[in-house]
């Protein structure tokens, strides 16, 4: 190559380096590394676990992309599913009685079960067995229902802590509509063994989605198009669970109308504002904007945008990467947000958890899926 057109490639960021091998990534993995992406544009590294964790201590974000880098290289670049412009809200009448059968009561019993496990780190037992709990929840609500048409079930990792999605299939085969949250937590000083009740972080969106997904199988709505509930496995260790999801339907050509993530809904900083904090990097723009009325008409609380979240900030950035559009509302401003995550700390007993704001995101939450799918 010539050596003024490497060396501009170079200052442009651009990488020259081959793809990494299948017998690479075989041999590294079976040492126990890991592959990480640590911005955009640039090339992969190998950590180690003990490096990793120093990362996630420094507040340093990424991918991990062992699992999926392979076949992210075999998948075309770009967004898949722009929407030039998605609709006016309309159906206030028939959402807002959804609205009032929401249950706080039901979202702290189920946060209750959830927080009362050690902890929910992606390669842990009780990461696994918590796993277990939502499926079996998630499909209780579907049987229940007595509704071929609503499915849920286990999406398996190479990890033992598995992803739960359930279906409510539309009257057309697309495009779908995806609710987010992620069910893992991590205690910084000890991943495996350390306790992580992870109230806020993320239980409240996990206990958001199990009350939207209730409400509406049991209000026997009947979407136009399907719409998908994900509880994510291991966003902590670098948003593997949603990349595997999200790049798996990449890869299948799944048609993605929108995708919103519901991560940490519960606090906001004594003595600040109440608002939701829209997430304002790694997002889809016209998702953004059509967030912003899906509050303003459903929310008792205002919107504001949020400070930039950063590479690999949360699940949204897996659905961001694989080309589709996402949005993200936040509990506070950051610097307004819970300050507990990531340990012991992290229970509803802190000052200023509050239900009646975290019930707010499941309003919103719903009202997403019932404009954009009915």
């Amino acid at each position: 190559m010539n050596f003024r057109l490497a060396a501009l490639l170079a200052l442009l960021g651009v990488a020259l380096a081959a793809p990494i091998s299948n017998d690479e990534i075989a041999e590294k993995s079976s040492q126990g590394l890991r592959l990480l992406s640590l911005g955009e544009n640039v090339e992969p590294v190998w950590k180690s676990e003990d490096e990793k964790l120093d990362l996630m201590r420094k507040g340093i974000k990424f991918f991990d992309v062992t699992e999926v880098y392979e076949l992210e290289q075999k998948l075309p670049k770009g967004k898949l599913n722009a929407v030039a412009a998605f609709p006016a809200i309309s159906h206030q009448s028939a959402v807002n009685p959804l609205l009032s059968q929401i249950s706080i009561p039901n979202m702290q019993a189920n946060l209750a079960t959830l927080t009362a496990y050690n902890n929910r780190y992606y390669r842990s037992s009780t990461g696994a067995d918590s796993a277990a709990w939502i499926l079996s929840t998630v499909k209780s609500i579907a049987s229940a229902s007595g509704r071929s048409d609503v499915t849920a079930s286990a999406f398996t990792h190479s990890w033992v802590q598995s992803s739960t999605i359930a279906k409510i299939a539309g009257k057309t085969t697309g495009p779908v509509t995806i609710l987010g949250a992620h069910m893992d937590s991590i205690n910084l000083s000890n991943p495996t063994n350390g306790r992580a009740p992870g109230a806020d972080d993320d239980g409240t969106g996990t206990v958001n989605l199990i009350e939207i997904f209730r409400v509406l199988v049991q209000s026997g709505f009947k979407p136009t198009t399907p719409v998908e509930f994900h509880w994510y496995s291991g966003e902590e260790a670098g948003l593997l669970g949603s990349q595997d999801i999200a790049t798996s339907y990449k890869n299948a050509r799944t048609q993605v109308k929108a995708f919103m993530e519901l991560d940490m809904t519960g606090y906001y900083k004594p003595g600040s504002k109440e608002v939701m904090a829209i997430q304002a990097d790694y997002i889809d723009d016209s998702l953004n904007t059509y967030l912003k009325s899906l509050i303003t008409a459903y929310s008792r609380i205002p919107w504001t945008m949020d400070i930039a979240c950063g590479y690999a900030c949360s699940d949204h950035a897996s659905w961001y990467k694989a080309g589709y559009p996402g949005t993200f509302p936040y509990e506070a401003v950051t610097g307004n947000d819970d300050p507990n995550v990531h340990s012991a700390s992290d229970t509803t007993s802190i000052t200023n958890f509050s239900w009646n704001h975290s019930v707010e995101f499941a309003k919103v939450g719903l009202a997403f899926v019932y404009e954009l799918a009915i």
